[in-house]
């Protein structure tokens, strides 16, 4: 017995250092008090790093906790993504904080403890590690939504976040209750081999549609998005890059494992729940983002829209299909960490500003965050040679190769369709008269604009081999 919680507590130790060490850094904080705001953030930096480290060089891949959690190259690849998000919004919270009152200690901490939750989903072998892992995350995600106390917007997004979440979180374990309760299993290997021997029973597939529409709260999909625009605009701007990042790749994680791993033998009936959400996502997300002129809006709408581009991988129900959605999720992080470097540096000496318009004559008055943004907007939009442009190449390919064609037909068209609003910022910073330059943006900021930048375009392009390869090694994980 003893040995066989070592084992686990070896496989599960990324999370158990992550953890703890959150918990070490909140009691310095407390001791050391506000002022530690940048030097806490420093070290949750660094507890991050050393947490990837250990988890590429230092877990062994196995099952833990009797199946509860599991840790195979599906798990690594997505959990080194969440980790590189949540850093990443670490470090632009460096290059804000200070401008913008946002320079508490507690900060770091809590994007810490949200990624121990996340890390959990994407590792989450039956239905109670998959709940656990999903409210961890979302816990704190409801506290850093209203973290600027003295905002209207701040405050109000963090309860319609809460609020509706609470919605998510009930309708999704009546769904984990009903699976239960029809197959007599939490487990999802349990779960796929109860279910190789049974005919499909109503119930069973009423559970199965409600804990995806559950884990479909988390992604912002279609028509369990209501709550991502206003809280995307109410939440501090390193707020809402969070959200638009690391929680979205543990979120589509689990729904990978959950569908691929639990319900492989209904590959059939969950697909057609993720076509229909993948279609009202992509056509909503480029259709009402067209009238945004809040750029956070208009992120929000646009996360809408790459989340059921996603799902279209997800949807083949294959090895190509899974390949499509790690590799289109780490380039949709990317960009989407590069553009809320961007939105954080649009300030003026009279503060901050969210204004799309405000973007005019970028190419006169800063050339490289005009070129840099650029890049990532044609990137989103998915224009070839960029990275954006391989990432929907892989999933709209899957889709055609398990036969789902007019799935990727739709994909394009409605690419086509948000073309119209990412060109229109491009417009808008090369060929509109300036306005007044924003001040200097700090080094972190410009650090990640530029790393997101280089990454879409040229790096991804000459590198892809090594990130394809080990794509398709996270994907051989279900097969």
């Amino acid at each position: 017995m003893t040995q066989a919680f070592s084992a686990s507590l070896a496989i599960a130790a990324p999370e158990v250092i992550l953890g703890i060490g959150a918990m070490v850094l909140l009691m310095i904080g407390v001791f050391t008090g506000e002022r530690s705001a940048r030097f806490m953030t420093t070290l949750s930096v660094v507890l991050l790093f050393v947490t990837a480290l250990w988890l590429i060089f230092a877990t062994p891949d196995g099952r833990a906790f009797d199946g509860s959690f599991e840790l195979d190259a599906f798990a690594r690849f997505m959990k080194i993504l969440v980790l590189i998000g949540s850093a990443a919004t670490m470090i632009l919270t460096v290059g804000y904080a200070e401008s913008d009152h946002f320079n508490r200690f507690e900060f770091p901490v809590i994007i810490c403890l949200s990624t121990v939750g996340m890390m959990v989903m994407v590792s989450a072998g039956d239905l109670i590690a998959l709940y656990m892992g999903l409210e961890l995350q979302s816990l704190a995600a409801y506290v850093i939504a209203a973290f600027h106390r003295d905002s209207v917007k701040s405050t109000e997004a963090g309860l319609k976040y809460f609020v509706l979440g609470a919605l998510s979180s009930g309708i999704l374990l009546y769904g984990a209750s009903m699976v239960y309760g029809f197959t007599g299993q939490i487990e999802f290997e349990a779960i796929a081999r109860a279910l190789s021997g049974e005919t499909r029973s109503v119930g069973l597939l009423v559970g199965l549609v409600f804990v995806i529409a559950g884990l479909s709260f988390k992604l912002s999909l279609v028509p369990f998005h209501m709550w991502t625009p206003d809280v995307y605009e109410g939440s501090p701007t390193p707020v809402t890059a969070f959200f638009a990042s690391a929680p979205k790749v543990a979120a589509m994680g689990l729904l990978t494992r959950f569908t691929m791993e639990g319900f492989g033998p209904f590959v059939a009936d969950w697909r057609q729940v993720l076509v229909f959400v993948s279609i009202l996502s992509m056509a909503f997300g480029a259709f009402a983002a067209i009238g945004q002129t809040n750029i956070k809006r208009l992120m929000a709408y646009s996360s809408i829209g790459h989340m059921g581009y996603a799902l279209v991988g997800l949807s083949a129900g294959d090895a190509a299909g899974v390949r499509g959605v790690a590799v289109y999720m780490a380039i949709y992080m990317t960009m989407t960490l590069g553009v809320f470097a961007v939105v954080m540096a649009m300030r003026r000496r009279e503060g901050q500003t969210q204004d799309v318009y405000e973007l005019k004559g970028l190419s006169q008055t800063n050339p490289s965050m005009a070129l840099a943004l650029t890049v990532l907007m044609l990137s989103l939009a998915g224009l070839p040679p960029l990275g954006g442009f391989i990432a929907k190449y892989y999933v709209f390919m899957a889709a055609v190769g398990a036969g789902l064609w007019p799935l990727a037909i739709i994909g394009v068209v409605t690419s086509v369709v948000s073309l119209f609003y990412y060109l229109r910022i491009v417009k808008v910073m090369w060929f509109d008269e300036p306005a007044a330059g924003f001040v200097p943006a700090s080094l972190e900021l410009r650090g990640v604009l530029a790393v997101s930048t280089l990454f879409i375009f040229p790096v991804y392009i000459f590198f892809a081999g090594p990130i394809l390869a080990a794509a398709q090694t996270a994907a051989s994980s279900f097969f």
